[in-house]
């Protein structure tokens, strides 16, 4: 009789989180119905009347109507929230498990310390896997010499890492993060001698392998092209016996020319795919921000829970990992967790499984490449248009095909040849791995692919989470007028919600108030503070007054031909000053006054606005009917007190700039005059 097999994991529904959920979906619904009825009552009346002023009135309803599209749209992430559980003790023998592909993009060491990048690869390679079936290829886009020399440096100091971390069973097998965390030992071992001098040896390993990195990484900056032949180098060290204990270690820069378009990242991606094709073709990749260290060692063998299970492996394209941060302070000012994204991860895994969220992934290669239904007798040119001029790209496309890279690791002559070939940059114009649009508008081609294809493939639910992100950059229209024109309007005296004696007030309030309660409902049923709340909406503001701003008109000016598209690389190297300021729980305001200078201009107008408001409304003793038009600015201006703080209060370097206040104070006025002809003159 068959042995019953246990499953390798299981989901588990959040029930509790389900019902307050859709209780939350039915009540709130049920308001903005009524709000709805009240807008279009009162828009109504004022059209026959002419008693107030229309544009206000018509302003603010769109801004709720937008908001609500929204507010319906994210709902689909609250119908299912489930959360997961693997049984890695339950796999097969290591023998079972399938190779896995490693990538890693990094483009310029003056960027992206070279020291941190190679902690990413040296993390990746140390992973619980057998590794004989783990390749790890960093891609440079810089083509540096600098990168290359660290890459040769971490290749060796990882013949003294994996082994330490194999025999010790280490949790922590990023070195830097080990030897920066006393928390990183295992209690098993801090009193055992052996262990202790063993680490201090890697320890001393470890500080000169630093210093070797950073005596070569003086003038990184000038050692970064942008033209220049593609280089391909698999680490290997001959005399070394271990090494058939190590996994392999690839370097690849591909060629970049002025001339040529190289795509960015996805080229870089792009061209990994191909030459790791023919030198490990691994069937699952795991793909790695070159910042992002693999924290926990089991990943792989965590994703291999789900793609050895028969039942769903057939219809899996990818597992994806949640992406954490070591250097987040109790304050998390800027959001840096971003678990506002992952609790929705939650309820999106519940219809059939989220997005890629960009790196932190296991990848089915014949998911990526489309070739799952391929037939055996399909036309080689045919293959060709798709994949390009490279028989052994190709050859690598059958589940059969085996790399012929000898046991020394060195490649041949015709493999050198071959994956020159294709890291060179114009095989991308002679195939279909040249037609991918402007990097800068993937995400959301994507993404309006799934939504106009995704009928029938997926269900409405998953359709409306794709559109929620498709169509997320539109809510900053809706906050700017919220955030200006009741502001404005109050000022003037003029009407645009209901008195607290009409039965309508219950309505709105009941919406802000339950819409609120529900974020901080949702931040600590996930585990963080109440001040995580504030946090979370600070940021959101900040975020929407600026670079969402600038996001979105960047996007709609690229389309009409006024403006191109760029890329810039993030810069991760530390600075001290600002890290001593985010652990004080202050937040650094030295950024451009472009970003800075409109929620600055809009806070002054809701302060403004607040007080002149409030003298009105004792002088009229209105206070029963311009309430929530108070309210409004008063709620900005103490949930957003750090911008008071910072342009008042603050004395040291991460302030505002006295000049942006200026700046901002001139913006607001011109505002304030400007909106009053048109809205209310």
């Amino acid at each position: 009789m068959e042995k019953t097999r246990l499953p390798l994991h299981h989901c588990h529904v959040m029930k509790t989180d389900l019902i307050i959920n859709r209780l939350y979906m039915f009540f709130l619904g049920t308001a903005l119905l009524a709000l709805f009825y009240y807008r279009t009552a009162t828009l109504s009346h004022i059209i026959k009347t002419r008693d107030s002023p229309l544009v206000p009135h018509l302003l603010v309803f769109i801004s709720e109507l937008l908001f609500t599209f929204l507010w319906v749209l994210h709902q689909a992430y609250r119908w299912r929230p489930v959360t997961r559980t693997v049984y890695p003790d339950r796999l097969p023998g290591d023998d079972k498990f399938p190779p896995i592909d490693v990538f890693i993009c990094t483009a310029d060491p003056s960027k992206e310390p070279p020291l941190g990048v190679m902690n990413t690869v040296i993390s990746a390679m140390a992973l619980d896997y057998p590794p004989d079936k783990l390749a790890v290829y960093l891609s440079d886009d810089g083509g540096s010499y600098v990168t290359l020399h660290a890459v040769r440096e971490a290749w060796s100091f990882s013949k003294w890492w994996l082994p330490f971390c194999r025999k010790y069973e280490l949790k922590t097998r990023c070195p830097g993060a080990y030897f920066s965390a006393e928390e990183s030992r295992d209690d098993r071992f801090i009193s055992c001698s052996d262990f202790l001098a063993e680490e201090k040896k890697i320890e001393i390993k470890y500080n000169e392998f630093k210093d070797s990195l950073e005596k070569n990484s003086v003038n990184a900056s000038s050692s970064v092209s942008r033209d220049h032949a593609p280089i391909i180098e698999v680490m290997n060290d001959a005399v070394d016996s271990s090494q058939q204990e190590m996994p392999i270690l690839a370097y690849v820069a591909r060629e970049k020319r002025p001339s040529r378009p190289h795509h960015f990242k996805a080229g870089a991606l792009n061209a990994l795919i191909r030459v790791s094709a023919v030198i490990s073709n691994a069937p699952y990749i795991l793909v790695l921000d070159c910042d992002h260290y693999c924290n926990d060692p089991t990943s792989a063998r965590q994703a291999m829970c789900y793609y050895l299970d028969p039942e769903i492996s057939p219809k899996l394209a990818f597992v994806q990992f949640p992406q954490k941060f070591h250097n987040i302070s109790v304050h998390d000012l800027y959001d840096g967790r971003m678990n506002c994204y992952w609790r929705r991860w939650l309820g999106f895994d519940g219809l059939g499984g989220p997005s890629i969220a960009g790196c932190n992934l296991y990848l089915k290669r014949e998911a990526l490449y489309g070739t799952k239904n391929i037939k055996n007798d399909i036309d080689l040119n045919h293959l060709k248009k798709s994949f390009g001029s490279s028989n052994e790209l190709i050859r690598s496309i059958s589940k059969n095909y085996k790399p012929r890279l000898s046991k020394d690791r060195k490649l041949t002559d015709a493999q050198a040849k071959e994956v020159e070939h294709l890291a060179s940059c114009d095989y991308d114009g002679r195939s279909e791995w040249g037609k991918m649009g402007s990097w800068p508008n993937a995400d959301f081609t994507v993404k309006v692919l799934c939504v106009l294809y995704g009928r029938g493939r997926m269900s409405t639910l998953q359709i409306m989470c794709y559109t929620a992100n498709t169509f997320e950059p539109i809510h900053v229209v809706p906050f700017y007028v919220l955030a200006a024109v009741p502001q404005i309007c109050l000022i003037h005296g003029t009407l645009l919600y209901p008195k607290v004696s009409d039965p309508f007030f219950i309505v709105f309030a009941f919406v802000f108030f339950a819409s609120q309660l529900k974020h901080v409902q949702e931040v600590m049923s996930y585990g963080d503070s109440l001040m995580s709340f504030v946090y979370e909406f600070r940021m959101w503001t900040m975020r929407s007054a600026s670079s969402y701003l600038y996001a979105s008109l960047g996007a709609v000016l690229d389309k009409i031909g006024l403006h191109d598209a760029h890329f810039t690389l993030t810069n991760k190297a530390g600075d001290d000053k600002q890290a001593m300021l985010y652990q004080e729980g202050r937040y650094d305001f030295q950024a451009s006054p472009v970003l800075i200078a409109p929620i600055c201009s809009l806070y002054i107008l809701n302060v403004v606005s607040f007080v002149v408001g409030i003298a009105r409304i004792v002088q009229t003793k209105s206070g029963g009917e311009m309430f929530i038009q108070a309210f409004i600015p008063l709620f900005g201006v103490i949930v957003n007190y750090q911008l008071f703080e910072g342009m008042v209060l603050r004395k040291d370097r991460g302030r505002i700039a006295p000049s942006v206040s200026v700046l901002s104070a001139a913006i607001a006025t011109f505002v304030l005059c400007f909106a009053s002809l048109v809205l209310i003159y």
